[in-house]
Parts: structure tokens; C-alpha cells; sequence
């Protein structure tokens, strides 16, 4: 491929999009200023390339509109082609952002012809490693990521990106590290929760959350004390409960709260950083008689009554990952980082 003629690799890499389904008869084949860009090169290289595929049929110039994928080029490639295979790894299925992911990212997977090989991690950093390997050897094309929650990068992860190996993170990201992201706002969502309990007057706000290990956790950490520090009001690191990983899922995190609460008279408010912290608080809240006492704000849809909430939008996270893995796979290699709005739902 090297060794061709520029023109020439930018058409081999247009007809195995084609072939491989990528590109399909009607879609849009980038302009020439556009294939410009991508492959850094003139636009008479692009020029010439578009009118070769278009000399072979597989493709269609359009006069003012553009190029376009024919309905000839499905006679072009093989019959018998191979299905785009994406690999997803997830940590978990127990929640209900987990499962939300899932469902959205084969959706859209589905719209674009990939098919998907799912793998779960429960939460272990070495079945992350062993999974990529093994997805690596199955022949996947593309890989979608949610990390665990282990504060070590996967090396496998970042080496893969750095090989321009079509690689998309949701969800978690690796900070200082370039690999293509799609994740929520976590520190906005965080500061406009806490910004709402101040605005009502709360000043003794507890906030609840694993231990710093992961962008989500950091971030909305950083939300919390961003809204203080907008109010120009003290952090009293007091009401902070700081929950290990092996305690939460060794089902220690209720005896834990619950001694953090006990005796702390001043606090009226809560902010858990997940359902499943808000739910462990609503429940002490319940049986101590406090609910009518101290108001509660998590992070995701908790479904409790009267609980205000920072909603992600899943949806959008999960169409985005497909799009940036599809741009990897048409050889645009940028590592994007985008953040998907959060909004408080009171």
C-alpha cells in the first residue's frame, strides 16, 4: 500500500469502507477538500482519486452535491463479506447506566452493520486485559471501552490507541492520556446539584462517593468544591465519606454510612455520587425518620420520590461512541474527547 501512488492508497481505503459495509450504497464519500484534510494531501490528489472510483463504478459524482456510493459498488465487493466486528467491554451489568449503554451502543451498532462482542469485567483490571486480548484475537475491528475502576491505566488500551487502533472510551477516561473519549460533564452536573442545595440554603452538605480512583470520581469531586468555592463558602472535608472499592463491594457500605451519619447533627443535605450510594442514604434517611429532615441529590436517576437527580444523557454517549469509532474506521485518527451535557432534574 506504501508503495502506490498517493491518489491510489486514498481509493483502496474508500472500497474497503465500501466492502466491509462502512460505506454503503447512498452515503456521502467525503468532497475532495474533505478527503484533502483527512489524508493531508492536495486536493488534485483527492481529485484524482474520486475519479477513479467513479471510472470503476464505485462510486457516483454528483454535480454540486458531491460523491455518493453506488448502487453498482454492491456488485463490486464480495458477497460473502465479513461483518464489521466491534468488541465492547464493560465492568459491570448491574446498574441501570450499564445496561442503558449496552442497549443504545448495539442500537446504533446495529443502524451502522457492525455486530458486537460483548465481554464484562466485573471490575477487574487483569479480566480487562485478558478480554481485549481475546476480542483482539477473534478479529474485531473497533472497540468501545468502559473502564473499570481501577486507578491504574490498561496499558493494552493505550497501546492500542497509540497504534491508531480504532479505540472509543465511555463513560471513565484516562486523564493525560490521548485516547478517544466520550463521558459525561460530571464536574457541571456535580456543581449544579450542589449549587442547587446552596441556593436553598444548605451548608453543612454531605457528600458520599467512592474513593478517588477514576475521572468520574475526580470530577465530581472537583464539582462539589467548585460550587463552594463559586458561594466563596468553606469545604469542611468532615462530610466527606469516602468509601473504599472493597467495601462497597465486599456490601460494606451501608454499616459504613451509616456510622459516618451517626452523631452529625448539622448536616442537611446529602449528595451521593450514584444510585446505588443514594439508595444505601435514603434508606438510613427512612428508618432514622430523617427524609423530611435532610434533602438528598444523586447522580443518575435513583427512581426514590422527592430525590432530585443529575441525569446523564446515555443516549447521546453511546451514538457519539459509534460515530467517532466509525471516523476511526474512514482513518481519522484525532483522538476526540467530547462531553455530553448533564441536566438537573428537580
Amino acid at each position: 500500500m506504501k508503495e502506490l501512488p498517493l491518489y491510489k492508497q486514498i481509493q483502496e481505503k474508500i472500497k474497503e469502507q465500501i466492502k466491509l459495509g462502512i460505506l454503503r450504497p447512498g452515503d456521502r464519500v467525503g468532497s475532495e477538500k474533505e478527503l484533502s484534510k483527512l489524508y493531508c494531501v492536495s486536493q488534485i490528489t483527492t481529485k484524482n482519486a474520486l475519479i477513479g472510483l467513479a471510472e470503476e463504478g464505485w462510486v457516483e459524482r454528483i454535480q454540486g452535491k458531491g460523491s455518493f456510493v453506488s448502487d453498482l459498488s454492491s456488485q463490486l465487493r464480495p458477497s460473502m463479506a465479513k461483518p464489521v466486528l466491534i468488541g465492547v467491554v464493560f465492568p459491570s451489568m448491574k446498574t441501570m447506566i450499564d445496561q442503558q449503554l449496552l442497549n443504545y451502543i448495539e442500537q446504533y451498532a446495529y443502524e451502522e452493520g457492525f455486530q458486537i462482542l460483548l465481554r464484562i469485567t466485573r471490575e477487574s483490571a487483569e479480566r480487562e486485559t485478558q478480554s481485549i486480548r481475546e476480542l483482539m484475537e477473534l478479529g474485531i475491528q473497533g472497540l468501545i471501552v468502559f473502564p473499570t475502576e481501577a486507578e491504574n491505566y490498561n496499558e493494552s488500551i493505550i497501546q492500542l490507541s497509540f497504534d491508531k487502533f480504532p479505540v472509543v472510551l465511555v463513560d471513565r477516561f484516562f486523564k493525560n492520556i490521548r485516547v478517544a473519549h466520550v463521558v459525561s460533564d460530571n464536574i457541571t452536573g456535580t456543581f449544579d446539584a450542589i449549587d442547587y442545595l446552596l441556593k436553598k440554603g444548605h451548608r453543612h452538605i454531605a457528600y458520599i462517593s467512592p474513593e478517588i480512583t477514576n475521572s468520574v470520581t475526580e470530577d465530581r469531586a472537583i464539582g462539589y468544591e467548585k460550587a463552594f468555592m463559586e458561594h466563596q463558602l468553606p469545604i469542611d472535608k468532615n462530610l466527606w465519606c469516602m468509601l473504599r472499592l472493597n467495601t462497597i463491594q465486599q456490601n460494606g457500605a451501608e454499616e459504613e454510612i451509616a456510622a459516618f451519619l451517626k452523631g452529625k447533627d448539622n448536616i442537611t443535605a446529602i449528595f451521593t455520587v450514584n444510585v446505588k450510594l443514594a439508595h444505601i442514604v435514603h434508606a438510613y434517611l427512612r428508618n432514622h425518620n430523617l427524609l423530611g429532615k435532610i434533602e438528598l441529590v444523586t447522580f443518575d436517576r435513583p427512581d426514590l420520590p422527592e430525590v432530585p437527580y443529575a441525569a446523564q444523557n446515555i443516549e447521546a454517549i453511546s451514538r457519539k461512541s459509534i460515530e467517532i469509532l466509525k471516523e476511526q474506521f474512514a482513518g481519522e485518527y484525532a483522538p476526540h474527547q467530547h462531553q455530553e451535557r448533564v441536566t438537573l432534574c428537580l
